[in-house]
């Protein structure tokens, strides 16, 4: 039997979780499974339980719940040696105090750099620092995000890259990538929400660069549906990728729409399945 917790993927049996904790019944059909198909949007919980009594789950979020939030992206890169910015992690504002101080007269890292807080997406919590003064209004911010519990946060280290950056998405074993890109060139987050603009055409072998890069990157992980952030420095001319992020829910604009995403899911689904000698 296939079950699918998605809602836009018929199998033998369907069930929907959202909005609640998996209870007795999703269990029984949990054990019963030889395929499961989870939601883009699933929860810890339900991953867990299906992990736990089915071999087969399809996307692999092993990575996403093992290595939450930004902090833990940042973890991971470092245990797979894959290149990123240089990156201090905090994972509360005491801690930080703790190594540094208050008085801001040390600095873990060099301006500029960037402030990231270990939530939010689209550039949110996401904050060029060219000073002191910048770094101690960040740090105010942190304190005001903890205290409605949003903890942790990362200094990381500033790549100047013309205001773009790469995203390279991966859905089973496709990847596609395009550039998001500012106007000017000077502004730094590239983000759709800021402001940036699509392009799928631009330096080719950038994004064959950034592509390879992310295909070994989930041959180590197992991550099989997510988007990538990619840096490339201006000052690199060998053109080397730097990991930003790894966005589990991310934009659909640049792969076509809802539309062409959920007809991309669908057919990684059916192939997946056939490498198991399953179908839908």
């Amino acid at each position: 039997m296939i079950l699918s917790f998605h809602p836009n993927i018929v199998a033998s049996k369907n069930i929907l979780c959202a909005g609640r904790s998996p209870n007795d019944e999703d269990r029984r059909a949990v054990q019963e499974a030889k395929a499961i198909i989870l939601p883009q949007g699933c929860s810890k919980d339900l991953y867990r339980l299906c992990r736990k009594h089915c071999d087969h789950v399809f996307p692999n979020y092993d990575a996403r719940f093992d290595f939450p939030g930004k902090l833990g992206q940042a973890r991971l890169f470092k245990k797979t040696g894959a290149p990123f910015p240089l990156t201090h992690t905090f994972e509360t504002l005491s801690f930080y105090y703790s190594r540094y101080g208050q008085d801001f007269l040390t600095y873990p890292i060099d301006f500029p750099c960037v402030f990231k807080s270990d939530w939010g997406g689209e550039g949110e919590g996401v904050f060029l620092l060219n000073t002191a003064e910048d770094l101690g209004q960040a740090l105010k911010k942190a304190e005001a995000a903890e205290k409605g519990g949003l903890k942790g946060f990362l200094l990381q280290e500033y790549i100047p890259s013309r205001g773009r950056s790469l995203r390279v998405v991966v859905i089973g074993d496709k990847f596609l990538s395009y550039w998001r890109v500012q106007k000017d060139p000077s502004e730094f987050l590239a983000s759709m929400k800021a402001g940036a603009v699509i392009d799928h055409e631009a330096d080719p072998e950038l994004q064959e660069a950034g592509r390879a890069a992310v295909r070994g990157f989930c041959s180590k992980t197992g991550i099989n549906l997510a988007g990538f952030d990619l840096l490339f420095s201006q000052h690199d001319k060998a053109g080397n990728p730097f990991f930003l992020e790894i966005n589990y829910f991310f934009g659909r604009r640049g792969l076509g729409g809802s539309f062409k995403y959920y007809e991309l899911v669908e057919k990684s689904v059916r192939d997946w399945l056939g490498k198991l000698g399953l179908s839908l």
